[in-house]
């Protein structure tokens, strides 16, 4: 039986994708898991896995081409069977042009070559090229296409129209013109803009900090690594990250999404860690952190970066968290306030460790301290039950052995 392929939802905001390329040809044999393409969302590209076995009969979705969320990008077959018209018909009606297969076209003239049109004259782009032309004040017709038959694709737009030149006065040199500048925001720009605002405006916010002797935590953290090859060292943040799963486990309204009259409550401790890439943040999580040990955190926080910044992340590190932790601290930053990531009830943000002058029985002391801040959602959790959490992963940070018992 024929299985459509759409595409996914990576992410509460996302509105559609692209397919950046395909892995797999029309006719090749797919296995269940296995990676079949990789699908740009507005902060990653993500390999996306098939959910069935078979055979790929048809790709419906063009590489670099805009496709809504829940709309068809391929067909996946038995062997054998062939591709059931109504599945690819209802995915392409014929009377819209933008998705109309091609008719063939002979290699334009090279004068013509800037100009793929069909046979109405209409110059062929896709819907989010079009838009992209019609901001930017863009004739498309100037335009030569690099999608499959000379498709204008959104890569193909340039980031503004190319100015009209004007002579200067034969003798003379035209003053520089004082003019501000319109910098146009990338995709992952646009959608943290649209995910904090909606994040700000929906979820009251409230915030806990708490200052954490980490003293101990270091000297632990040291100890440990020690014993480890390199690649599985842990690092500060693993720490951080396995104080709150379990401080989750004995606090799960923390693990909860606030769904309008009742909470979701999330079985599974997915934790998010927020990256920074040169493009913008994203927040891909390490999943079941409740049964995975602090050396096991460590390994796959490390992978996860490794693969966030190569753009090999998958859909459900991608979409699947149910808390986030982000950490400054390497910036040099004290303390800061983070936006709770969507729909997550909850964000720890924690800044350097920093030796600092500390009271121990009446004596002065000099201790590792770290500032932790807890920004909660108000629906989810009262200003008590979040202290009472924050103080939770200060008791279990500041006694490391009971990461690891």
């Amino acid at each position: 039986m024929a299985t459509s392929i759409v595409m996914p939802q990576m992410g509460y905001d996302m509105k559609e994708g692209k397919v950046v390329r395909w892995f797999k040809k029309e006719g090749d044999d797919v296995a269940r898991g296995e990676v079949i393409a990789e699908i740009e969302t507005d902060k990653a590209v993500v390999e996306f896995e098939a959910y069935t076995s078979g055979v790929l009969g048809k790709i419906v979705a063009d590489e670099g081409v805009a496709i809504p969320v829940g709309e068809l990008i391929a067909v996946i077959t038995e062997p054998g069977e062939a591709v059931p018209d109504d599945i690819v018909t209802a995915a392409t009606p014929a009377d819209s042009p933008e998705k109309a297969a091609p008719a063939p076209v002979e290699a334009p003239a090279p004068a013509a070559a800037a100009a793929p049109a069909t046979g109405a004259g209409e110059v062929r782009a896709s819907p989010l090229a079009r838009r992209l032309a019609r901001e930017r004040g863009i004739d498309l017709s100037t335009i030569t296409g690099s999608g499959p038959g000379g498709r204008i694709v959104e890569s193909d737009i340039p980031e503004q129209a190319a100015p009209a030149s004007a002579a200067a006065p034969v003798g003379t040199a035209a003053p520089a013109p004082m003019t501000s500048e319109n910098v146009e925001l990338s995709r992952m720009r646009q959608a943290i803009a649209r995910v904090t605002v909606d994040s700000k405006r929906e979820a009251p916010h409230f915030y806990v900090t708490i200052e954490v002797d980490m003293t101990k935590a270091m000297s632990f953290r040291r100890d440990i690594n020690d014993e480890l090859d390199a690649e599985k060292r842990v690092s500060v943040n693993d720490l951080i990250v396995k104080a709150s799963a379990i401080a989750i486990g004995r606090h799960p309204k923390f693990n909860s999404f606030f769904r309008d009259d009742h909470l979701q409550m999330n079985a599974s401790i997915n934790v998010g860690i927020a990256i920074a890439l040169e493009s913008g943040l994203i927040v891909p999580g390490i999943s079941a952190c409740e049964s995975k040990s602090l050396v096991e955190i460590a390994t796959a926080s490390r992978d996860l970066v490794s693969r966030a910044n190569s753009g090999t992340l998958r859909n459900e590190e991608y979409s699947g968290t149910t808390f986030s932790v982000s950490n400054l601290g390497m910036f040099d930053v004290d303390s800061f306030t983070a936006i709770i990531f969507p729909p997550h009830a909850a964000v720890l943000a924690v800044g350097k460790v920093k030796e600092q002058p500390v009271v121990r029985d009446g004596d002065l002391a000099v201790a590792q301290i770290m500032k932790a801040t807890l920004s909660t959602d108000h629906r989810v959790a009262d200003g008590a039950e979040a202290a009472q959490f924050l103080v939770e992963i200060k008791k279990l940070l500041e006694n490391p052995v009971s990461l690891v018992i």
